[in-house]
């Protein structure tokens, strides 16, 4: 990057070259194997009918139900094969101009640790299970393959902006977070929701979240919340729509019309929306997670 553009100042381990990538993956033991096998059996009682079928058929391809870790070689293997994408180790998270790097050259970079029982149901940083389980397998749908390969090389368009906040939104509500229209229903392929048992079926059925269709422009000005259940989810048509919408976007004129700060809260329904459904927000209100509100 330019010397004058910011970047995260995180501390780099020293064994690490400037990829930030591990030599190799973790060796996991059978605990490790035994913790991705319950959470892959949790994930499984509430995924069907409410994932999109692309990422059902991607657990498939990738036979990520074997048991145990992935083997990230084989699995690299395996995506390659399918869409020109491989898995890598990362010790953490990473710097966002190294992470848009990846992306753009087709890997995606993977935690290389797995939760412990402890964390069993929330974890603050991402690991193996959240980043393989619930971005790997739309790695092998084409379309969304791409998306993130350009997603990468927009990252650093936005760094010279100074718009990452902005960026960050886009990715939040579509990558980890997104939902789609399938057979006349709502269901998710955001990261965040698949690997997660309650925001599955919170996500697509419950009463109190908004869902919105998509509108890049609106995103981008949108806040999120990091630590509980979303209050607005935003919905695609498909994976060439939020091509269209993303990729095909002038992103050059969109950033200079940015201000630095998010302009909409993240319950927000504004007059420009074409809302799937207004939701009531009432674990919101009620407090959510941290007041122990049903998320209904």
């Amino acid at each position: 990057m330019p010397q004058d553009v910011f970047t995260a100042p995180l501390q780099k381990p020293n064994h690490l070259g400037e990829d930030w990538l591990e030599p190799e993956q973790t060796s996991y033991d059978s605990e490790d194997d035994a913790i991705w096998d319950d959470l892959f059996a949790r994930q499984m009682k509430v995924l069907p009918g409410r994932a999109v079928s692309a990422f059902m058929r991607g657990l498939d391809k990738l036979d990520l139900g074997r048991g145990g870790v992935p083997d990230f070689v084989e699995m690299s293997e395996n995506l390659g094969k399918l869409t020109g994408w491989s898995v890598v180790p990362v010790p953490m998270l990473i710097p966002d101009h190294v992470f848009f790097w990846h992306l753009a050259n087709r890997r995606f970079p993977a935690g290389n640790f797995i939760r412990t029982r402890e964390t069993f149901d929330y974890i603050q940083e991402p690991d193996v299970f959240h980043d393989v389980f619930g971005h790997v397998p739309m790695l092998t749908d084409p379309t969304f393959a791409d998306y993130m390969q350009e997603y990468g090389r927009a990252g650093w368009k936005a760094m010279r902006y100074n718009r990452l906040k902005a960026l960050g939104s886009l990715y939040w509500y579509t990558v980890e977070f997104g939902l789609m229209m399938e057979d006349d229903e709502v269901r998710a392929y955001g990261a965040g929701i698949l690997s997660g048992p309650t925001e599955v079926v919170f996500a697509t059925e419950a009463k109190s979240p908004n869902r919105i269709m998509l509108n890049v422009d609106r995103v981008m000005r949108t806040d999120y919340v990091i630590s509980d259940l979303q209050p607005t989810y935003f919905v695609i048509e498909d994976f060439d729509d939020l091509y269209r919408q993303t990729v095909e976007r002038d992103f050059d004129k969109l950033y200079k019309s940015l201000p630095p700060a998010f302009t909409y809260a993240n319950s927000a329904v504004i007059d420009v929306d074409h809302v799937v459904n207004r939701g009531t927000q009432e674990y919101l209100l009620r407090g959510g997670r941290g007041s122990g509100a049903d998320p209904v």
